[in-house]
Parts: C-alpha cells; structure tokens; sequence
C-alpha cells in the first residue's frame, strides 16, 4: 500500500491572523484561500513539502452540526482544547526563538520529555495547541 499524509486540518476563527501567523511566524506558504469574510479555507505549508499541507477551516460549518455543538467547538477553541498539531525541526532552539519573537503565546519552552523527546509549545491564533519536536 502505498498511502501518504496529504492532508491535516485545523480550526481557524480569523482568516487574517491565521494567515499572518502561519506565513509570517511559522514561513509556510500559502498554496490557496478560498471563500470570504469569515468563511475562508486557506491552505498552508512548507515550501520544501508541496505534498503535505494544513487546511486552516471556519469550525462548525458542517449543516449536521447543531448549535449547542457549535457552541461546545467555540468554548472548546476558546479555551484551547479543540485543535492540535504535531510539527517537527531540526533546530528547537532557534525555531522557538523565532516563534516567540512572533508574539505567539508560550505553552512550554524547549524542554527535554522524560518519554525521549525533546520539544516546546505554543497556541496559534484560534487557540490550536502546536507542539513542535526536535529531528534527532
């Protein structure tokens, strides 16, 4: 089999910041941004990785959802427990550094896992817990 991950999504509640966040602190790409207003699909990534990407999504804008689970995806994004990624670089340190200097709020700072990682956190704009990993 012969199977890859295109694809991952993330929730996004402002086009504008989530673009400037991800082009401008994490220097991903934008492949393409589509719709208005609010309601924006805007696919982002690393120039060097053309066959993986992030869509960044409005939430809860799926008919079946209700809106009491419309009000539980913004609670939930509100308080940071709707979203997450996984990302990874070779040099924590100074990746850190750089998405610190962006004004991106600190999770945890680079520290060595007692499972055998090491790696830090922050939150994106909507909230998104992103956790990045340092390549060993």
């Amino acid at each position: 089999m012969d199977i890859s991950i295109h694809m991952s999504t993330l929730p996004q509640d402002d086009p504008d910041a989530a673009v400037a966040f991800y082009r401008d602190v994490l220097d991903f790409e934008v492949r393409s941004d589509v719709g208005q207003g609010k309601m924006r699909w805007i696919t982002v990534g690393p120039a060097d990785q053309p066959g993986t990407s992030i869509l960044l999504a409005p939430p809860a804008v799926d008919p079946g959802v209700t809106e009491a689970e419309r009000r539980t995806i913004a609670e939930m994004m509100a308080k940071g427990t709707y979203g997450w990624i996984l990302l990874a670089t070779k040099n924590l340190d100074s990746t850190f550094e750089k998405i610190q200097a962006g004004d991106a709020e600190v999770v945890q700072e680079p520290t060595e896992q007692p499972y055998g990682v090491r790696d830090c956190a922050f939150r994106d704009p909507a909230g998104n817990l992103i956790r990045i990993q340092e390549l060993r």
